[in-house]
């Protein structure tokens, strides 16, 4: 039997699939077998049910008028066009000069770490010169580090000699509004001409459904790809050249579909597929650099901005999930055209080779967490999802534009194979707004027929792709998709998956939990994952998911031999484990915590027998927005595990273990189980989304650390 320990699927849902393990449990009178010393945990606090984190926020999604592009394709094999308009090329400003405009929406960075402020700060330690500025305009937060700036007001900012000069005010509105933008680039480009002007959006991000920058002052009111789109355009109009970069100080926005915006406006596209640390862009590299080379060309600053990030990030000791992509807009048309083939042909395997194209793309690289405790990014690696189905459809042609696109790229050892754009798919759909909005961003009308059939599962399962197409094909700039066309995604699924059948039902022998899947049910699965929980008085207490699950997809079995041991903290208190990437080399968890008081989660890496905490990290909130507080735990740390819990009669709670306070040196350890029961079961994902639940079984730990299984 082959041996897997292969990318997690069902910790995409893994609420609702351990709730039904446990629940069918508790229903059946197994929780009885034994009392359950308690002695782990604390009196149990009460919290409300942690609702699952969304991916979308309410924007008006409907496509701007004002954009200068459109994307159109007949659905009869005929190529894509694409129309944008010919710059002219006609410099703005005095040769070798250059203007960058940094678009600084604080929020919390700057409220609780001062990010905002120390970048500023960077800049005037820098060595700009008389031919290169920095203009800023600042918003968004209720509280600014400097008392040069004002949270009261729309400021605008020049770094001339050292210094913040204010030259502008304006009362304060919504930095995720695209009038504030424009209006601010408007009076920049007037203001401030340069042969090479570059743009910089500053604060969070959360990849292309949501954008970047969420004004805390206007309820996390951010920049969608639309209205992004409609600044842009609105300031375009008025320029004699192209944007030299655009580029996103932000987490998670090196998106196909973000670049493809930017494409109409700027030469070079810049940004990061994973979250960013607070530390961000260095820009005393960045203005040295402009300085003493005020000739030099977005490609050329891209390279700096992404080694200097780098080293940044690696002075922050958060250079592990750091990457960062310089791409070359002027040869992205080719790559959308190239991507509209292959999705083409992916559309056409999909019905047929359903399972296993899900499953090649669940196995690509993806950023954000994308799990229940974190909450979900859906960006998955670009690369990745080609490179897995490249038997699906021909993959050299994209290949090599994506080759030619990517001008530089650096990649940190947690994303070592990382492509550098990532890609929407939909790894858990929040909504159906979320899908509305995608699909006026998407770059091909057959990728979205994909991700459309993927999400819709047993909703849509004869499908027919002439509802995204209008008689006269697919228009990018056009709405021609009904309304409801989505309204699937707001349906709850309930019941077990009918396609699951076996033919060697599960069974425990040896300590081995195994099972055979029919080859029916083979050819209707896409995942499988199994999870532990304590049977305690209080109810099941969720510990999380095992990684070293057997697989062999050729012949359907399926089996582990959990050997007891279990993530814990140096005091051998358990830790709840959930997988976040899982490859041959490494594998990354998350486990749920209150550190110093606030809810977070600890991000965990492992390589082989060795366990590091890389740090703390918020995750993703309910408007999409992903945190850049990957902080490092330091001596005084409290730490104390937060646990689900599962009962029979009424909702979810949730337990806290106890503190425990970090000392220099400290890491996570392995601890055998607390002796008493425990409930073990495997999860079956199917093709269309919905799941089974195996029949449990139960196992005791002594206090030898002996695990002995049985079944009901």
């Amino acid at each position: 039997m082959m041996i897997s320990c292969g990318k997690t699927d069902m910790n995409k849902k893994i609420t609702a699939a351990l709730a039904a393990l446990m629940l069918c449990m508790m229903q059946t009178g197994c929780s009885d077998i034994y009392d359950g010393d308690d002695d782990v945990y604390d009196e149990p606090d009460i919290q409300d049910e942690q609702e699952e984190k969304q991916t979308y926020s309410s924007h008006d999604n409907e496509v701007h008028d004002a954009s200068h592009m459109w994307m159109h394709v007949m659905d009869d094999g005929s190529a894509m066009t694409i129309n944008r308009p010919a710059s002219k090329n006609e410099p703005m400003g005095e040769n070798d000069t250059w203007t960058v405009f940094i678009y600084l929406c604080g929020t919390d960075l700057e409220g609780r770490f001062s990010s905002a402020s120390d970048d500023l700060l960077e800049l005037c330690e820098a060595e700009c010169g008389d031919n290169v500025r920095f203009v800023i305009q600042t918003g968004g937060t209720e509280e600014w580090a400097l008392d040069e700036i004002s949270s009261d007001k729309c400021q605008r900012f020049v770094i001339e000699d050292g210094e913040i000069c204010l030259v502008d005010s304006a009362p304060l509105t919504s930095m995720g509004e695209a009038d504030t933008l424009s209006d601010f680039l408007e009076w920049g480009v007037e203001t401030y001409p340069a042969e090479k002007m570059g743009v910089t959006i500053w604060d969070h991000g959360s990849g292309c459904i949501n954008g970047a920058c969420f004004d805390e002052l206007n309820d996390d009111d951010s920049l969608s790809l639309a209205e992004m789109d409609e600044a842009f355009a609105a300031v375009y109009g008025d320029m004699t050249d192209q944007f030299e970069f655009i580029g996103f100080d932000c987490c998670l926005m090196s998106t196909a579909e973000v670049a493809n915006i930017m494409a109409t406006y700027a030469r070079y596209f810049y940004g990061s597929q994973e979250s960013e640390p607070c530390c961000g862009w260095d820009y005393i590299s960045i203005a040295d650099f402009l300085a003493q080379n005020p000739s030099s060309d977005g490609a050329e600053l891209g390279r700096v901005v992404a080694d200097s990030y780098y080293e940044h990030c690696k002075a922050d000791d958060q250079a592990y999930d750091c990457t960062f992509t310089v791409v070359d807009l002027s040869r992205y048309d080719d790559f959308v055209i190239e991507f509209n083939e292959y999705a083409r042909e992916l559309y056409g395997a999909f019905p047929n080779n359903r399972r296993d194209i899900i499953r090649g793309i669940k196995n690509a690289d993806d950023f954000g967490g994308n799990n229940f405790w974190e909450g979900y990014s859906n960006m998955v690696d670009l690369g990745g999802i080609v490179k897995e189905n490249s038997r699906y459809a021909d993959s050299r042609a994209l290949l090599s534009a994506m080759d030619n696109v990517i001008s530089y790229k650096i990649n940190g050892k947690g994303h070592k194979n990382a492509s550098g754009l990532s890609l929407y798919y939909p790894l858990k759909v929040g909504s159906s707004e979320e899908l509305e909005i995608y699909s006026d961003i998407t770059l091909s009308p057959y990728y979205l027929a994909v991700v459309d059939m993927a999400a819709a599962g047993r909703y849509k399962t004869n499908y027919d792709i002439s509802e995204i197409f209008g008689e006269n094909g697919w228009y990018s700039s056009m709405h021609g998709i009904e309304e409801g066309f989505f309204d699937y995604a707001d349906e709850s699924d309930e019941g077990m998956s009918t396609l699951i059948t076996f033919e060697q039902e599960p069974y425990v022998e040896d300590n081995f939990y195994s099972f055979t899947l029919t080859k029916e049910a083979l050819e209707n699965t896409v995942g499988v994952e199994a999870y532990i929980a304590r049977d305690t008085d209080d109810g099941m207490v969720d510990l999380g998911e095992i990684c070293d699950v057997y697989e062999d997809w050729d012949t359907g079995e399926f089996a582990d031999s959990f050997d007891g041991y279990w993530f814990s903290l140096p005091d051998d208190q358990l830790l709840p484990i959930y997988i976040v990437s899982n490859d041959d080399d490494i594998q990354v968890f998350t486990s749920p915590v209150m550190v110093n008081g606030e809810r977070t989660n600890l991000r965990i890496t492992c390589e082989g027998v060795h366990n590091h905490v890389e740090g703390i990290w918020s995750g993703i909130d309910e408007n999409g927005m992903a945190g850049r507080d990957l902080v490092k735990l330091k001596p005084g740390d409290v730490i104390c595990p937060v646990y689900k819990v599962t009962h029979a009669d009424k909702e979810d709670t949730e337990i806290y273990g106890d503190d425990y306070t970090w000392e220099d040196g400290d890491d996570v350890t392995y601890s055998f189980l607390t002796p008493g029961d425990y409930i073990y079961g495997f999860g079956i994902e199917d093709i269309y989304g919905d799941y089974y639940i195996t029949d449990f079984v139960s196992f005791s730990m002594d206090e030898d650390g002996e695990a002995t299984f049985y079944e009901e």
